[in-house]
């Protein structure tokens, strides 16, 4: 009576759900082609808490036996095929194979895998939910669906018809779909497999890790132990093809034990890509920052640099390059997916311990900031799938692991040439291609996949080195690096160069000495005010804000980060090689003015923010191929140490000349892009 009750519940969810009409148009589907059968497979979206309220017992068994609940549908389905003629070929019930898609489970504690506890519970074949990023997964095989089985012998009544019916099950392998030492239950005759009525179907096995066990990756750690391993998800059929390396989302499946590889994994059920979390707040401390300097629009930014990664150098120092880590930062959101905004940085410093240490700290700051280990790879590696289904598995790579945040690839010397030719071409293309040769993994030809890499490169080029020291040489051109050590493509590729010379008047020894010496001594200690008034939480909930605000262009701003575009191209440009200016100068351009606009909060890209990037595009510009007539000098964004307002007015004042030199500049370099020109 109890199994009879569910029925009746499934046929009225289903009717009212809309499933009963999706099931009868499926079997049109069926009915139609001219195709034999052996297996008909229905999926069935089920909502729990509309199966809960309509019958318990049904919805119990949905959560926590879901193949049995499946046999109930199954009866149902059938019931439904014979009363209303729907398939004329169908012969048995155990042709139907349904499977249950739930749109969610309960969000209580005991339905949740938590990919950090240990052992996982993979004996109670029911539903979970987990949620991780995607770093590896292989390509799309085949499995056996379902197969038609026929006893040996033909005297036997079982000989014909569709009686033995074998279908997957989550956790079986393709061994327990077809064997060969099933036996006939009515003359213990062997059954052989009638191969032509077997139905294959798509699948694909991806890993992920728990979105905790980043911090494996971010190279500064709170000193707290903890555990992590990758959880092997089997996706199949309509799931095949649904997930992408380095995104992350939430799963249902149940968790099942391969006996082969001894391995916990996951039938997925369904999956959802999991959006980031938008924070609406920032602390009332910048809120009342903001409102003391909205007199201009480039007080806020400063004071931010200024007092920016206080627990790792003195306020003051190193402005510049906080300001560029602070706007990399802030474009490191995947609101639209679009791959202009990355903002990659390289370092020409010669003190490399505590550019290395800004920057670990820098990247803690938003979700995916990784720190590229050395033992591992920057970009997709091939390997042979270790479940023996003759797939390729592709593993992530650091780039991809950061999607949407931020790659810290260290010291750019230290990786090898072939290394440096992979980077310069993503930092070209924004997208990275694996080969995958047939041979070598067993395939019959070649395959090849593209990824789009959608993270911003931090790096730096240490001045001091040994082979660096002996190779320098002369430069003719005012304000030129000698960066012989690395291609000058690749050099190239990076948006912004910066130089990061502590020993200039913009960084000057004694406060950075003092403050290393007094963090030594003891590293937990606050040693400014500032350190107490915007902390690390207070600039993580200001980035998670500013990196997600829609800037749009004002008219003037758009018409001035073109004019300065087209005169520098024009100015540095010969009839010999062309223009210096890369195909992806004015992207960059356009992102290091949204970034500012976004530090500033502001929804809008004025030309007070064109400025900051010109001069910053300016500078890097003069590293790379020396002064032109635009000649901006080396600590244009800060020429002054920001002590108190007075200085901040002076900066105003320096940038405001700034502003009408370069508005002079697009005039006489730039015809037809002038910058108060009407009539365009």
């Amino acid at each position: 009576m109890s199994n009879l009750k569910m029925k009746e519940a499934a046929l009225i969810y289903l009717d009212k759900s809309g499933g009963l009409q999706k099931f009868i148009d499926d079997c049109k589907y069926y009915n139609d082609s001219k195709q034999s059968y052996a297996v008909y497979r229905f999926n069935i979206l089920i909502n729990p808490s509309d199966v809960v309220e309509l019958d318990a017992e049904l919805g119990n068994h949905i959560l926590h036996q879901p193949l049995k609940a499946a046999q109930v549908f199954q009866s149902v389905c059938f019931i439904a095929v014979k009363t209303l003629s729907l398939i004329g070929q169908l012969q048995t019930e155990t042709q139907i194979n349904i499977v249950l898609k739930l749109t969610h489970l309960p969000p209580l504690p005991s339905y949740g895998l938590d990919l950090c506890d240990f052992p996982l519970d993979y004996t109670s074949q029911r539903f979970y939910m987990m949620q991780g990023i995607v770093i590896a997964m292989t390509t799309v095989t085949k499995y056996t669906q379902g197969a038609r089985f026929l006893c040996s012998d033909e005297a036997c009544p079982l000989s014909k018809g569709f009686q033995y019916i074998r279908v997957h099950v989550p956790g079986a392998t393709e061994s327990a779909t077809i064997r060969s030492d099933f036996l006939c239950n009515l003359c213990a005759s062997s059954l052989q497999e009638d191969s032509k009525f077997r139905v294959l179907g798509d699948k694909q096995i991806v890993e992920i890790i728990t979105t905790k066990a980043l911090q494996a990756f971010q190279g500064y750690s709170n000193n707290q132990p903890f555990r992590f391993q990758s959880l092997t998800i089997f996706l199949r059929d309509e799931s095949v093809n649904k997930m992408n390396i380095g995104n992350e989302y939430k799963i249902i499946g149940i968790p099942t034990c391969v006996k082969t590889s001894q391995t916990v994994c996951i039938e997925a059920n369904s999956i959802t890509f999991c959006n980031s979390k938008v924070p609406s707040e920032i602390s009332n401390n910048f809120r009342c920052l903001l409102s003391l300097t909205s007199s201009s629009c480039w007080k806020f930014t400063a004071v931010l640099a200024n007092f920016f990664a206080s627990q790792i150098v003195p306020p003051g120092t190193y402005n510049l390059l906080k300001l560029c880590l602070l706007m990399s930062l802030v474009q490191t959101s995947d609101r639209k997916k679009e791959l202009e905004d990355c903002l990659d940085i390289l370092i020409i410093t010669s003190d490399t311990l505590l550019v290395e240490r800004l920057l670990n700290f820098s990247i803690n700051l938003v979700p995916r900031g990784i720190c590229h280990p050395v033992s591992t790879e920057i970009f997709p590696t091939l390997s042979r799938n270790k479940y023996g289904t003759g797939a390729v598995s592709i593993q992530a790579g650091s780039a991809l692991l950061a999607k949407g945040g931020i790659c810290f690839i260290g010291d750019l010397a230290s990786h090898k040439k072939d290394k440096l030719e992979q980077l310069q071409s993503v930092l070209e293309s924004r997208s990275i291609t694996v080969y995958i040769p047939g041979k070598k993994f067993g395939g019959d030809i070649d395959q090849q996949m593209t990824f789009p890499v959608q993270c911003s490169f931090w790096s730096f080029l240490d001045m001091d080195s040994s082979s660096r020291r002996t190779t320098q040489k002369n430069n003719a051109l005012i304000g030129q690096m000698d960066c012989s050590l690395i291609p000058a493509n690749l050099m190239e590729a990076f948006g912004l160069l910066i130089n990061c010379n502590e020993s200039s008047p913009c960084h000057p020894l004694l406060p950075t000495v003092e403050h290393t010496l007094k963090k030594a001594i003891d590293p937990e200690r606050l040693l400014y005010v500032a350190s107490k008034q915007f902390t690390t939480e207070d600039f993580e909930k200001l980035l998670a804000f500013a990196k997600n605000l829609n800037v749009e262009f004002s008219l003037e701003a758009e018409r001035m980060i073109h004019g300065y575009y087209l005169a520098s191209r024009r100015i540095r440009t010969d009839s010999i090689y062309g223009s210096k200016l890369s195909a992806s100068a004015l992207r960059y351009l356009v992102s290091l003015s949204e970034a500012h606009a976004r530090l500033n909060l502001r929804d809008k890209v004025l030309k007070e923010d064109v400025l900051i990037a010109a001069l910053l595009f300016e500078t890097s510009l003069t590293l790379k191929y020396g002064a032109a007539v635009f000649c901006v000098a080396p600590n244009a964004v800060f020429p002054f140490d920001l002590y108190n307002e007075e200085y901040l007015e002076q900066r105003d004042l320096y940038l405001t000349q700034c502003q009408r030199q370069l508005e002079q500049f697009i005039a006489t370099y730039g015809p037809g892009t002038a910058v108060f020109s009407s009539d365009e």
